[in-house]
């Protein structure tokens, strides 16, 4: 019988709704029965991607005899952490202060009836393994220690984890430098840790750290440079990149991005296509660009959606097993491909050697390029390259006809602007206008479906928008924008993002202290209200808040943009001085700020040109095509058949320059940092 949440429209909280857990969705209701019935709370949360969620409800919460014992001891909450992202955010830092250890999915917290937790882990395996208790063990035991205390437990006074996650919000300190010594700092931080020998940073497991890598790319130290560039060269040979379908998994579980952790988000593979496209334009290299192209491919293939927006996420499982779906044997791959094209699969995709998943099947790994392999079998690279891609497109029509990894269909506006944001970034640098009209319409889209009366949506599922936005919503949206600015100025674009900052300032920034909480000021009680600016598996917003003011607070003059930015600088100073590493987007923002946020405002035949050639020199000036005679916001066209570039900042803006981007590149770089 289908408990609760068989109303969700959550796929995730879906495929819990057949278990025999009475299981509740986060809201009233369940905390009203806590209190009723002298039950605590135990609350999941995961998505719907999750391997080791999947193990946990097969062996736990599909059990009858576990369900008994959760429904009798616990009211029991199911969490959709990509729906509720606030609810994880302070639950995963708590289980950090109570378990001493980092948190991770399935997340299993114990509360109070109210909502302050008081115990906390993983995943549990129903019997005790891996060093690990067995789930029964665990609420047994929990039960135990919440009815010997259940009255300091329940009382007001009951503060000390609150406290705790209270004191973890940032506070202003006097004197806090704004120099750009933490961004240095971090620069070293990522030279100390690099590996040399597969690219990416510190050993396995092994994340693509997207904002690092833009980091270092944005660096005029060349081996800087390198690094970035040694990392994507790395991983997109690697298996975390699908050789036969494209798109990236979400990390590597080695440490020479061999064997991923399967699944594929959204929010992943936006951002590395926008860098897979500047590493075409830093190098000229083709296979940046076919990475990128493949990546773009397999999003328009498989996640867009009918509405114009992209689905999260594709599962790590199918028929029950991490990676059965990405597998090959040997034997598939022979009977498959016969002569040369099974020859170049063989060599390119590492199956000649040993196998590289759980001993006895083949993840596909790029081992071999086609004009390497071309020059080994001493044949020309245009045949080898032909037979690879024959090769690569029956595997794919082969491995189409197996059971797919689950969908999860559901719509969120901050993954969906970092996707747009990646395509029209991608898009403008390789010349793909069919990327940038489709960065476009996703963001049609989420103001269709996503905007209603002045505030952002956070989720659209079953042909319905609900849940107010949170902040990454707000500020990775205002970059897309901003983004969608770089490739035309229209003033509906700018009009919308005035809209939004605008919001964003109104419902999340703290005008006491500066900075921005992650939920709106009208959002529902909880027991601490964030302020996050360390970057997660997405960037910061605080970060991303900040840089997009900045470039729209410089284009326009609007100097309550610039000291709503200035504020939330000053506030993270104090950590990120102290401590930069894994504040990678807050510090690209102090880079901006203090190059004073500048902006090209390029017109006339050759403004495309002038953009390519700024992007080169000068990173992080942000560009903004107009049309002929089209004026931006006072900002004066030339004549007709005159290039022209206004450079604007937080100093206010310089002297226009007609036809010589040499001189204006020199102006530019004599206004220089603060």
């Amino acid at each position: 019988m289908p408990n609760r949440l068989k109303n969700e429209t959550s796929p995730y909280l879906r495929q819990h709704a057949e278990n025999p857990v009475d299981w509740y969705p986060w809201g009233e209701e369940a905390w009203e029965e806590s209190a009723r019935s002298g039950r605590p709370v135990l609350l999941s949360i995961g998505y719907a991607a999750c391997h080791w969620c999947h193990v946990m409800a097969h062996e736990s919460f599909e059990d009858p005899e576990t369900a008994a014992q959760m429904n009798r001891d616990f009211v029991n909450i199911k969490v959709d952490r990509e729906e509720r992202p606030d609810l994880d955010l302070i639950y995963q830092t708590a289980h950090q202060i109570l378990a001493r250890r980092g948190g991770g999915w399935p997340l299993t917290v114990f509360l109070t009836s109210r909502k302050v937790p008081f115990a906390a882990g993983t995943y549990f395996p129903r019997s005790s393994r891996f060093g690990l208790p067995g789930f029964t063990e665990v609420l047994g035991r929990i039960r135990g220690f919440y009815d010997e205390h259940r009255e300091s437990l329940e009382s007001p006074d009951n503060r000390q984890v609150v406290d705790v996650l209270e004191s973890l919000t940032p506070r202003r300190r006097e004197g806090a430098s704004l120099s750009s010594a933490p961004v240095r700092a971090f620069l070293a931080h990522l030279r100390e840790v690099f590996d040399p020998d597969f690219g990416g940073f510190g050993g396995a497991p092994k994340f693509p750290h997207s904002q690092g890598l833009s980091f270092l790319l944005d660096s005029p130290d060349p081996s800087d440079r390198e690094m970035a560039l040694l990392t994507l060269r790395r991983m997109a040979r690697g298996g975390l990149f699908d050789q036969i379908g494209g798109g990236f998994a979400r990390y590597s579980v080695d440490d020479r991005w061999e064997i991923p952790h399967f699944e594929k988000m959204l929010y992943d593979n936006g951002p590395l296509l926008g860098l897979y496209a500047r590493a075409h334009a830093l190098t000229g290299d083709p296979f940046f660009r076919e990475v990128a192209e493949r990546t773009a491919d397999w999003a328009r293939r498989e996640m867009r959606s009918p509405e114009g927006m992209y689905f999260s996420s594709l599962d790590a499982d199918s028929e029950g097993e991490e990676g059965r779906f990405y597998r090959w044997s040997r034997r598939e791959v022979e009977e498959a491909l016969p002569g040369m094209e099974g020859r170049a699969a063989v060599a390119c995709y590492g199956f000649d050697r040993p196998p590289n998943f759980e001993g006895h099947h083949w993840h596909a790994i790029l081992a071999r390029t086609a004009d390497e392999w071309a020059r080994e079998e001493g044949i020309a690279e245009s045949e080898a390259s032909a037979a690879l891609e024959r090769a690569r497109e029956k595997l794919f029509r082969l491995r189409s006809s197996r059971v797919r990894p689950g969908l999860d269909d559901k719509i969120l506006t901050s993954w969906n602007a970092l996707w747009a944001k990646g395509l029209l970034a991608a898009g403008r640098i390789l010349g793909r206008e069919d990327w940038i009209r489709e960065g476009r319409e996703v963001l049609r889209a989420i103001r269709r479906h996503m905007w209603k009366e002045g505030r952002l949506l956070a989720v659209r599922a079953g042909g319905e928008s609900r849940l107010g936005g949170y902040l990454d919503d707000y500020a990775f949206l205002l970059e897309a924008l901003t983004e969608e600015l770089s490739s035309g100025f229209s003033e509906e674009t700018l009009d919308f993002a005035v809209s939004v900052a605008r919001s964003l300032r109104e419902l999340f920034e703290d005008p006491a202290e500066g900075g921005f909480f992650f939920t709106a000021r009208d959002h529902e009680a909880l027991p601490v209200r964030t302020k996050p600016g360390h970057d997660q598996s997405l960037p910061s917003g605080n970060g991303s808040a900040v840089r997009g003011l900045l470039r729209l607070g410089s284009l326009l003059g609007e100097t309550g943009f610039l000291e709503s930015a200035s504020r939330a600088l000053e506030l993270f100073a104090g950590v990120f001085n102290e401590r930069p590493e894994g504040f990678d987007t807050l510090l690209s923002a102090l880079s901006l700020w203090n190059e004073g946020a500048p902006v090209a405002i390029l017109w006339g035949p050759e403004a495309e040109s002038w953009q390519r050639r700024i992007a080169a020199a000068s990173p992080m000036i942000w560009t903004v095509r107009a049309g002929e005679g089209e004026a931006v916001r006072e900002k004066s066209p030339p004549p007709p058949g005159v290039t022209r570039g206004t450079l604007c900042g937080s100093f206010g803006c310089l002297l226009p320059v007609d036809d010589d981007l040499d001189l204006f590149l020199k102006g530019a770089g004599d206004h220089g940092p603060r």
